[in-house]
C-alpha cells in the first residue's frame, strides 16, 4: 500500500496538484495522514453503529412514553434530534476516508454533511447549556423559577437555538466544497487553500460565539449550583442525601464530562490547527498539530453517543423502565419521572424536593438565591 501524503507550503499556501503529490513553488510540509483512513472510518463507524439505536430509541421513549413534555424534556428532545440527524450522515464519511479522500456523492451532499456536523456540534452545546441553566435555576431559585421557566418559554429558545446555529452556519455552507486531486474528489472540511484565510475568521467568531460563551455559563451555573448544594448539606446534615441533590450531581458529571471529552479538547486543538495554518507555522509543529487535531475529531462526534447518558442514566424510573426492553408494553410515564425533569421548576405537585424546600429552607433560597 501507497504511504498517503498531504503536502503544504509553509511560505505559501497556494498548493498545485501533480499526480498524488501537491508540488507546491516554495518549501514543501508533508503531512503522512495514512494513520486518519484507519482511525476515522472505524470512530465514525462505531458512533453510527451505537448512536443510532440510542437516539431512536430515545427519542421513541420522549414522542411515545413522556409526554406531557416540560422544559427539560423539550431540550432532550431537540438535543436527541439533533443526534439523530447527524449520526445518520456518517455512513458517508466512513466511505469518504475509507476510499482514501474520495468522495463521490457531489458537492451539495458534501456541504450539508459538513454542515451537519456543525450543527450538531453546537446545537448540542446549546442545549447542554439550556439544561445546565434550566438546572441552575431551579436549584438556587426554586420558588421565581415557578413563574420563570415554562414548557412554552422553552420550545421558543429551542426554536431561537436553532436559528442561531442555522445562521451562523450558513457561511459554512459557502465555504465547505469539493475539489479535484488526481483521479480522486475532495470533500473539504474546512474550504479551498486559498479561501483558508478567511475561513479562519469566520471560524474563530462562530466557535467563540457558540462555544466560548456557553462554556463558561455552564461553568459559572455549575459553580453556583455546587455552592449552593455544599451551603444546604453543611446547614442541614443528614445521613441521606435527598434524590433531587443526587440528580443534580449526577446531572452536572455528565454534562462536564461529555465538554471535557467532546468539545474542550476538539476545540482547542482546532483552534491550534488553524493558527498554525495562519501564521504558517514550521513544518514540525504543522505536522504535531495536525496529528493532534485529526485524533480529537471523532471525540466530537462521540457526544451523540454521550448524550442519551443524560436522558437513561439519571432517573431511576426511566432507567427500570428501559431495562426491561421495548417489547414488553410500557406504562404512560410522566414527565416529572424521567431524569432531570423532577425539578422545581417543572411540576409542583408530585415533587418531594419541592415540598421539602418550600416547608424548610426554600423561603431563605428563594431569597438568598446563590
Amino acid at each position: 500500500m501507497a504511504t498517503s501524503v498531504r503536502t503544504f507550503p509553509v511560505a505559501l499556501w497556494t498548493p498545485t496538484p501533480r499526480g498524488n503529490i501537491t508540488v507546491v513553488p516554495e518549501a514543501n510540509c508533508v503531512f503522512n495522514e495514512e494513520f486518519k483512513y484507519i482511525l476515522l472510518p472505524v470512530s465514525y463507524g462505531i458512533v453510527f453503529v451505537v448512536g443510532l439505536p440510542l437516539n431512536s430509541w430515545a427519542l421513541w421513549m420522549f414522542i411515545s412514553r413522556m409526554r406531557p413534555w416540560n422544559a427539560t424534556t423539550t431540550y432532550m428532545f431537540n438535543l436527541a434530534v439533533s443526534d439523530t440527524l447527524y449520526v445518520l450522515s456518517l455512513p458517508t464519511l466512513v466511505y469518504y476516508y475509507a476510499d482514501r479522500n474520495n468522495w463521490p456523492f457531489g458537492k451539495w451532499l458534501c456541504k450539508i454533511v459538513r454542515f451537519l456536523f456543525y450543527a450538531n456540534l453546537y446545537s448540542s452545546i446549546l442545549f447542554l447549556t439550556c439544561i445546565s441553566i434550566h438546572r441552575y435555576v431551579g436549584i438556587c431559585h426554586p420558588i421565581r423559577s415557578l413563574k420563570w421557566v415554562k414548557t412554552k418559554h422553552a420550545r421558543i429558545i429551542c426554536v431561537g437555538a436553532w436559528l442561531v446555529v442555522t445562521i451562523c452556519l450558513i457561511p459554512n455552507l459557502i465555504f465547505v466544497t469539493t475539489s479535484s486531486k488526481g483521479n480522486s474528489t475532495l470533500c473539504h472540511d474546512t474550504t479551498k487553500p486559498e479561501e483558508f484565510d478567511h475561513y479562519v475568521h469566520y471560524s474563530s467568531s462562530v466557535m467563540a460565539l457558540l462555544f466560548g460563551v456557553p462554556f463558561l455559563v455552564i461553568v459559572l451555573c455549575y459553580c453556583l449550583m455546587a455552592k449552593r448544594l455544599g451551603k444546604s448539606s453543611f446547614s442541614t446534615p443528614s445521613p441521606r442525601m435527598p434524590s433531587y441533590k443526587k440528580r443534580s450531581i449526577k446531572m452536572i458529571i455528565i454534562v462536564l464530562t461529555v465538554f471535557a471529552i467532546c468539545f474542550v479538547p476538539f476545540h482547542i486543538t482546532r483552534t491550534m490547527y488553524y493558527t498554525s495554518r495562519y501564521f504558517q507555522a514550521n513544518c514540525q509543529t504543522l505536522n504535531i498539530i495536525n496529528f493532534t487535531y485529526k485524533i480529537t475529531r471523532p471525540l466530537a462526534s462521540i457526544n451523540s453517543c454521550l448524550d442519551p447518558i443524560l436522558y437513561f442514566m439519571v432517573g431511576d424510573k426511566y432507567r427500570g423502565r428501559l431495562r426491561r426492553g421495548p417489547a414488553q408494553r410500557l406504562q404512560h410515564v410522566p414527565a416529572y419521572n424521567l431524569a432531570l425533569v423532577s425539578s422545581s421548576t417543572d411540576n409542583v405537585v408530585g415533587d418531594s424536593h419541592v415540598a421539602s424546600d418550600t416547608r424548610g429552607t426554600g423561603t431563605a433560597r428563594s431569597r438568598d438565591g446563590c
